[in-house]
């Protein structure tokens, strides 16, 4: 019993890695080459053809699971920071930054409307927005956060900073941090003048996923 067992865990640890392997392989494949075949995933993985379709039957459920992965990632961010205490401001920049870091913005500035949303990501993304909602709200209430500033703000900007494409990963981590000072300066300035024009509204955003619709995702 306890040898099978022992198997068992094996074929399911190793079922993990390579997933591990596929979803890492997937998402640099894919923002750097949005057009490109499964093919070229699996290959990067270094798993068979075989072996990634058993998990991911088409690129539509792998960019769905990316998309939910992202998620999750942006949304581990923003219940962290919203228990935070000490200068309001710092609070808001540290989600900002981590947020970043976690890829928001990432997947669907480079594949809005071209995948279907799932109920999962439709349920994720409610989550995501309610919890930026309330960091956005609690840093209006601490007078540190310019007026007008509203959620698809934050989304597009956040797809905005996430297009920023160099030579390595390594550099574009760097100047997308680099952007995101100077965005956080304007975020700041609540002395500026009222922002230009009316703020997007949720119906633009989601035409933005008009292939998918029901998105209200910020990754």
């Amino acid at each position: 019993m306890n040898i099978a067992i022992a198997r068992l865990n094996g074929r399911r640890a190793e079922a993990a890695h390579n997933d591990h392997l596929i979803l890492e392989a997937a998402r640099a494949v894919f923002l750097n080459d949005p057009g490109a075949p499964i093919a070229t995933v699996a290959a990067r993985a270094g798993v068979g053809i075989s072996a990634l379709y058993r998990r991911y039957p088409s690129k539509d459920a792998l960019l769905q699971r990316l998309a939910a992965d992202g998620m999750r990632r942006y949304i581990a961010v923003a219940e962290a920071a919203l228990p935070a205490t000490g200068d309001p401001w710092t609070v808001f920049a540290t989600f900002m930054r981590g947020a970043l870091d976690a890829g928001a913005g990432s997947i669907s500035g480079r594949f809005a409307g071209t995948f279907p949303a799932t109920e999962e990501m439709q349920e994720l993304g409610r989550r995501s927005n309610a919890l930026t909602q309330q960091l956005l709200d609690r840093a209006d209430a601490a007078g540190v956060l310019r007026h007008g500033v509203v959620v698809p703000d934050i989304s597009l900007i956040f797809e905005q900073i996430q297009s920023v494409r160099v030579d390595t990963p390594a550099r574009a981590a760097a100047l997308r941090h680099r952007y995101l000072a100077l965005v956080l300066d304007g975020l700041r300035d609540t002395a500026a003048p009222p922002l230009p024009g009316p703020a997007p509204a949720w119906a633009e955003i989601h035409r933005h996923y008009d292939a998918a619709p029901g998105t209200t995702s910020l990754q």
